[in-house]
């Protein structure tokens, strides 16, 4: 493929890594392209609308639209529209904990019975005595995921019903997998688990003596700027989104989830699983200064990279909070994300430097991790498989 002289000279700084600003007229060109390809994405797999996103090594970022925020009424997503990031806040949750152990506060091999010893629960919880802060931040517990119990299930489906503002505390939530049974030994295995998050965020409430989203806000979305994020813990988040639930729907939450300026069902009951309203502007900054080394003062990147579940050959790596992708574009870091109604997916392409984001206002099945790489591509210059 013949590429424009502007292009192939964009690709070949993205390719060297090049800290040196790209000229205005590349950028641009670039930006035409990436919106040109992001609307192709919205043709192809028909999802209502997105937002997406792009960071380049000299960290000039831009964010783009398409699509509808609300099909009904005809409203065009906007650039800056929000959305629900699902567990891409699991990216977020790591952070925290590890700022805290970089501060002394915590260890990440410190026992979780040991900061939640005072819970009455504690023993009941599976292979309690064992696991570690590390092995909940990259899900090698062995715990259950509650989100996959039955009973959660029906609950948060009779509740919605009956005051759609409804909360778990993050103890009743615990409160799913007790008396259950490991799913293997402490650090001999990888389950995904939100259960493990939800543990971390007690703990480092815990340690903290703060809330952990106060804790967020002080030690990144204020220092980062990150003004396009923050706490999803209410059913009012101005500038959100209407997402679209698809058919199977086990939570028994309407098609449209928000109604009247107000989501349908109460978003807190993800917490630290997730928890966070996003744009992929947001998220690409996010990405590029996490899997950088500087988001934190000192270093971390052999804890957040280095610290694996086991897997089995050949499938993705799992650090702490973060997937570990190979791609035909080298090493990807990142997350994906779901809650009803939405999707989304974050990554950093390590060979290049630069990051993607995207968020869909749909949980239909969307491959977002395609259509980041869709995006990826077309900002490389590469042709589109």
């Amino acid at each position: 493929m013949v590429l424009p002289a502007q292009i192939l000279a964009l690709v070949l700084a993205l390719q060297a890594g090049s800290a040196v600003a790209s000229p205005p007229d590349r950028v641009s060109t670039a930006e035409a392209e990436f919106q040109n390809e992001l609307d192709r994405l919205c043709q192809i797999y028909r999802f209502p609308g997105a937002t997406a996103a792009f960071i380049l090594p000299d960290g000039q970022y831009r964010g783009f639209a398409t699509g509808y925020a609300d099909r009904e009424l005809a409203v065009s997503m906007r650039p800056d529209s929000l959305q629900l990031a699902g567990s891409v806040g699991k990216t977020f949750t790591s952070a925290v904990m590890l700022s805290l152990a970089q501060d002394g506060t915590v260890s990440l091999d410190d026992k979780v019975a040991k900061w939640l010893a005072r819970e009455r629960w504690i023993w009941r919880l599976p292979n309690h005595s064992d696991i570690t802060i590390r092995m909940l931040l990259n899900h090698s517990t062995g715990i259950p995921d509650h989100v996959q119990d039955e009973r959660f299930i029906s609950a948060i489906r009779s509740r919605i019903r009956r005051n759609p503002d409804f909360r778990f505390k993050p103890a009743e939530l615990v409160e799913f997998v007790l008396d259950k049974d490991a799913l293997f030994a402490p650090g001999r295995g990888y389950t995904y688990s939100d259960t493990n998050y939800i543990l971390a965020g007690l703990i480092i409430e815990r340690a903290s003596g703060s809330s952990y989203y106060g804790e967020l806000v002080r030690r990144f979305l204020t220092p980062l700027q990150l003004s396009l994020t923050g706490p999803a813990d209410r059913r009012g988040l101005p500038s959100l989104a209407p997402g679209y639930v698809g058919g199977s729907n086990p939570f028994g939450i309407p098609r449209k989830t928000v109604s009247r300026a107000m989501l349908v069902v109460n978003p807190i009951n993800e917490w630290t699983g997730g928890g966070l309203v996003s744009n992929p502007q947001d998220l690409v900054r996010w990405a590029k200064a996490l899997y950088e080394g500087k988001a934190l003062k000192k270093p971390y990147l052999d804890d957040l990279l280095g610290s694996l579940a086991p897997r089995r050959k050949g499938e993705p790596g799992y650090g702490l909070g973060v997937d570990i992708e190979r791609t035909e574009l080298g090493p990807s870091y990142g997350h994906d994300g779901w809650f009803p109604g939405y999707r989304t997916k974050m990554a950093y392409f390590a060979d290049h430097r630069m990051a993607v984001a995207i968020q869909v206002n749909t949980d239909e099945e969307v491959d977002t991790t395609r259509c980041v790489l869709s995006l990826a591509r077309t900002l490389l210059g590469k042709r589109v498989r």
